[in-house]
């Protein structure tokens, strides 16, 4: 059962980030059934947050979804070559999201290796937004998509000890001056499917 409007629609991004760890990241499409225990996240905090493609109240038809309702999928495509899958956060008009970076994968191990043949570890297979995104089936078709549905949601799965989760800067965002350091990027300690250990 996907998780409800409500987990997405606080006001505290940051947290919301940190309980997704542990939860299933779950695709279905034609070709079957994939999914991820969520092991890593960033979290973008809108209009103040220079990494934000939403910073400064930016709003564009690439990041349109990202200013109405909460529990809705963002995805966008970077360096011509990857999507990244994100979770729009926060009330209606505040665009907050989360980037999912890396999962564990639970079902569908076949498939996602099917679409991503080069990896030749289980470990490398869906540790970065990039390759968890082909691995998963996760494209720009995707994006607008509620995350109430069917197609992508994100359910309860595993608890994580507040213990076991560590933080630190964000990845891939020195453009972001004094914002690129702030400790926004969490995972669980010690998963062998971190993007960066």
């Amino acid at each position: 059962m996907p998780l409800p409007r409500k987990f997405y629609a606080r006001e505290n991004t940051a947290k919301i980030a940190r309980e997704l760890l542990g939860k299933l990241l779950v695709v279905s499409s034609p070709e079957g059934r994939v999914s991820g225990m969520i092991v890593e996240t960033e979290a973008y905090l809108g209009a103040i947050d220079r990494a934000a493609h939403s910073f400064g109240g930016r709003r564009t038809k690439r990041n349109e979804v990202m200013y109405g309702e909460p529990g809705f999928a963002y995805v966008f495509f970077v360096y011509g070559m990857y999507n990244q899958f994100n979770c729009v956060t926060g009330a209606a008009g505040t665009p907050h999201a989360i980037l999912i970076r890396g999962v564990e994968p639970v079902d569908g191990v076949e498939l996602m290796q099917k679409r991503r043949p080069k990896a030749k570890r289980l470990t490398d297979l869906t540790s970065g937004p990039g390759k968890l995104c082909i691995a998963m089936g996760i494209d720009r078709s995707l994006n607008g998509e509620d995350l109430l549905g069917n197609k992508v949601f994100i359910e309860r799965y595993r608890t994580v000890r507040p213990a076991s989760i560590a933080s630190g800067k964000r990845i891939g965002i020195d453009y972001a001056g004094e914002d690129a350091d702030l400790p926004l990027r969490f995972w669980i300690a010690g998963n062998a499917f971190v993007s960066r250990k």
